[in-house]
């Protein structure tokens, strides 16, 4: 059962900005992981294949503006200065498999929110965790794959989805920014194959075309790597005479997309994608 959890969480002292890269929120995880079973933090740390879970960049002051983000729906990610004790923060964290989240219930069941967790130099406080869906916190969520199928339109040609963080697409030797039907559903069947029971046709993509898109690149870069990618929106259309089984599948797959992200590095803060009401 896919599960999108938010942790709320206040640093008791300064986050550098150099700490809130994917990298070190990546390493928080398998320190959250380990706290509760060695063995799979261990495993998930050796595990270089896909991986069952997502993580979001850490989010600061979510409700509030700034001249970097005017939009405070905008998810951050370029954290250029040191985010302050106190400072109210939220980290989305996503789990694609039973046995992940079922080790981990331990944690979100007996947390303590006196104990303080690392983010480089910095103590946290996790103070809640969200795992329902909330008015004023989209991000939190769960559904069984077998709820997301059935559920699924088997009549909707219209797909729309928010990039809202930097997307970027394996293409043989390189990375391609584009949001391509072909690149995007194609990760998503991916995962949704490796962690559900539920089959999927072959070749979902080639009756899905681009109708709209409203996007722009966008740097994600630490001391070690840089990646060009996508954020905005795209709307894609269905087209042609399609069985609805088809249909069904394709509007499954982009319902997946808040808990599977989509394209490289989604355990780095990467990819993370929601379906976008049709206007």
């Amino acid at each position: 059962m896919p599960h999108s959890l938010v942790l709320n969480l206040v640093p008791q002292s300064p986050i550098p900005s150099q700490f809130l890269e994917g990298r070190h929120l990546h390493a928080l995880f398998l320190t959250l992981v380990s706290s509760v079973d060695q063995t799979l933090g261990n495993s998930l740390h050796a595990q270089k294949a896909e991986k069952a879970f997502t993580l979001s960049p850490l989010q600061a002051n979510p409700l509030q503006a700034s001249p970097r983000t005017p939009n405070p729906r905008r998810l951050q990610w370029d954290h250029r200065s040191t985010i302050a004790p106190g400072t109210g923060c939220w980290w989305r964290i996503s789990l694609l498999d039973d046995p992940l989240f079922g080790h981990l219930s331990r944690l979100w069941l007996n947390l303590n929110p006196h104990k303080p967790w690392h983010l480089g130099p910095a103590d946290l406080q996790i103070t809640s965790v969200l795992g329902t869906p909330q008015s004023t916190q989209p991000w939190a969520n769960y559904a069984p794959y077998t709820q997301l199928y059935e559920q699924a339109s088997d009549q909707e040609r219209n797909i729309s989805l928010h990039f809202h963080t930097p997307t970027t697409f394996r293409q043989r030797e390189h990375d391609s920014a584009l949001p391509s039907a072909e690149a995007v559903f194609n990760s998503l069947a991916m995962r949704w194959r490796k962690y559900s029971n539920i089959e999927l046709s072959e070749n979902l993509a080639a009756c899905i075309f681009p109708s709209y898109f409203d996007i722009h690149t966008e740097i994600v870069q630490d001391n070690r790597s840089k990646f060009i990618g996508c954020v905005g929106k795209v709307s894609y259309k269905i087209l042609g005479d399609v069985d609805p089984t088809i249909i069904k599948q394709i509007n499954a797959l982009a319902d997946f997309a808040i808990y599977a992200g989509i394209g490289r590095k989604t355990p780095m803060g990467m990819g993370m994608v929601r379906r976008w009401p049709n206007s």
